[in-house]
């Protein structure tokens, strides 16, 4: 058996008393995505007899579909005290080969003959066949949920089927505007038929209600995909004899669980779909071009399932002759309810920059539409600039609405805090705000972040703690504005393994 492989599946597991139960529950979804029930049994065997040997070091099992068989590798560091034991299962070949300090123990499980029958253990008056199923439905059940994207459940719909109930399976799937009928996708046991079928299947209309069809040599069982009171597409079985009786059941069981898969799957991407809309929506429409004697740069990350709508946002755009404004703000909360109000704040912010009113004027009132919100409203922190070139320069008018402080850099190193905190937005009706005059000379870099920055935590320890961002910050001399805001990120990223709870925005300015 030395034919290349097909398909390969490999997992790495940690030493302890839990890696071989790992690796045997592997090996059970590497034979049920195969349709390789009929070797379960011999594939957890060896699974667990060359695990056993692993001394308690790190290994990885490869699972390899051959033409003719399934090969198993198992491979981990090598050492002076391993030995090499003959497999207990019955194998078309076996061995050990080394890499290096690498060390590979090998067995190869032949395949049933294609004139065989299929699987053996699914025949109708095999008395196991019912527990052999409740388990082979639970595997499926796991694959199925296992998967959010709509174009791979019609995939893992065939693979389960096949060889299982059928020598072939054709994944319909509806859509509202009709259409010719295609096959969202096509599986047979051999793959040099696959065209053929599908050339004979593009001449059949398949009935949505379902039913038993002939189709040339084959009997082709139509199931309907329905979930939700709605048909999402049909499942086609074809076998060139008759399908068992209790096979009706089966194939009705797997389509019932497929459907509902489809369907989450749908709303899903559909909620993905409208999150993206919702997000470009609020992020910036357009750049600001070049602005003479800046270097800007931004980095945003949302947090949440998706990674798409935030409660943070920034900005940077015209307003008006040789003058820019530039925005980072964080809104209480994330997802779309968060989403809201920076859309409000973002719109409210150009708006009024536009219409020449001053940094202090902008923030006052929009404090005054965020509390006309009433019960949608959320309190906002918002670092508001406007920049001007001069010929020393850049002169940038700030105000900071309860907001993370921000920090310039000096070329010397010196790192300093240049704005005073004021009011958050949305709080207090009577709030004012007063603008502060910040200097940059050219060299200097202005950085402002939102607090998914400053609080990102690991353990009980913030990144800020102890001025962490300023010393972060200070290391960045002679970068460039996208070098820093990336050197940050890192940072934020690299302080701790758990994902981030918090949205993100970094803004940096860097006076050429």
């Amino acid at each position: 058996m030395t034919n290349a492989p097909r398909a390969v599946l490999a997992a790495t597991f940690a030493p302890g008393d839990t890696a071989i139960p790992a690796a045997r529950r592997f090996t059970v979804e590497v034979m049920t995505a195969w349709a390789a029930a009929s070797l379960l049994t011999p594939a957890e065997r060896l699974v667990e007899e060359f695990t056993g040997q692993t001394r308690n070091v790190p290994f990885e099992v490869v699972w390899s579909h051959l033409e003719d068989g399934l090969r198993i590798e198992v491979r981990r560091e090598d050492t002076p005290e391993t030995t090499f034991d003959r497999p207990t299962v019955p194998v078309e070949e076996w061995g050990v080969t080394f890499t290096d300090n690498q060390r590979t123990h090998w067995a190869v499980l032949g395949l049933p003959a294609k004139g065989e029958s299929r699987a053996a253990e699914w025949k109708a008056d095999e008395p196991s066949r019912g527990p052999l199923w409740m388990g082979f439905l639970a595997d499926a059940s796991d694959l199925l949920a296992g998967t959010l994207n709509p174009d791979m459940v019609p995939a893992i719909i065939s693979q389960i089927v096949v060889p299982r109930l059928s020598t072939w399976c054709a994944v319909y799937t509806w859509s509202d505007g009709g259409g010719p009928q295609r096959p969202a996708y096509l599986w047979h046991t051999d793959e040099r038929g696959i065209d053929g079928l599908r050339e004979e299947l593009a001449t059949v209309q398949i009935p949505q209600t379902g039913g038993m069809m002939q189709l040339g040599d084959w009997q082709m069982l139509v199931v309907p995909l329905l979930a939700r009171g709605r048909a999402l597409g049909a499942m086609c079985l074809g076998r060139p004899d008759h399908f068992a009786e209790d096979v009706f059941q089966y194939a009705e069981d797997i389509g019932r669980r497929a459907a509902l898969a489809m369907d989450n799957a749908r709303l899903y991407a559909t909620q993905a779909a409208a999150n993206r809309a919702l997000q470009r929506s609020l992020l910036p429409p357009d750049e600001p071009g070049e602005i003479p004697g800046l270097d800007p740069a931004v980095v945003y990350e949302p947090a949440g399932e998706t990674n798409e709508v935030g409660g943070d946002f920034y900005d940077l755009f015209a307003a008006g002759d040789d003058c820019w404004r530039f925005a980072v703000g964080d809104v209480c909360g994330t997802g779309p309810e968060a989403a809201a109000v920076t859309g409000l704040a973002r719109h409210t912010l150009r708006l009024l920059a536009r219409e020449g009113y001053g940094v202090a004027a902008v923030l006052d009132r929009l404090n005054q539409a965020i509390l006309e919100e009433g019960d949608r409203a959320r309190f906002l922190t918002l670092l508001h600039g406007e920049i001007k070139p001069v010929p020393s320069g850049l002169d940038v008018s700030m105000v900071s609405a309860g907001h993370p402080e921000a920090l310039r850099l000096r070329p010397s190193g010196v790192v300093d805090t240049v704005v005073t905190s004021q009011s958050l937005l949305g709080v207090f009706p009577e709030a004012t705000f007063k603008a502060q005059l910040v200097h940059l000379d050219p060299g200097d870099v202005l950085l402002a972040v939102t607090d998914g920055v400053t609080e990102r935590r690991q353990g009980g320890r913030l990144l800020d703690d102890d001025g962490g961002l300023a010393k972060l910050f200070a290391e960045c001399v002679g970068l460039s504005a996208r070098a820093v805001a990336e050197r940050i990120r890192r940072a934020v990223q690299d302080f701790t393994n758990e994902p981030s709870a918090d949205d993100m925005a970094i803004v940096v300015l860097r006076a050429r």
